[in-house]
């Protein structure tokens, strides 16, 4: 159930975060060089890995994603305080907000599910 549980978590913050980036690209983004395909890319990207973490029962959709939510808080970080691809941030709107909770989201229980597949490969090792 616990599995289940975070699998639902990690897919909620994966739907969370391409939701907030194509309710960004339809607002402003569709007409800004580079940051506007990416921006798709996340919609893309958010939707295959949730519906891989709920379909796959294996890591690689875990650590997918991980390595989505801190590549995106990472771009962000980049987009507050040295711009990112001429854009510039400032942590204004509710959809920076909702953002930035969904890729935590992501990472942190992306993180808790991967754990048991880590402790089976130690105990393995061992």
């Amino acid at each position: 159930m616990i599995g289940w549980t975070l699998r639902a978590l990690v897919a909620a913050g994966l739907l969370g975060s391409a939701w907030v980036h194509w309710v960004v690209w339809r607002d402003w983004a569709a007409d800004v060089a580079v940051v506007g395909p990416l921006f798709l890319v996340n919609v893309v990207a958010g939707v295959v890995l949730a519906v891989a973490v709920l379909a796959w029962r294996h890591p690689l959709p875990a650590a997918g994603a991980i390595a989505f939510g801190l590549a995106t808080l990472a771009a962000y970080g980049l987009s507050l305080t040295v711009g990112f691809f001429g854009v510039r941030e400032q942590f204004v709107t509710r959809e920076e907000l909702w953002g930035v909770i969904t890729e935590v989201a992501c990472v942190v229980f992306g993180a808790a599910l991967l754990t048991p597949w880590a402790r089976a490969a130690e105990r393995r090792r061992d």
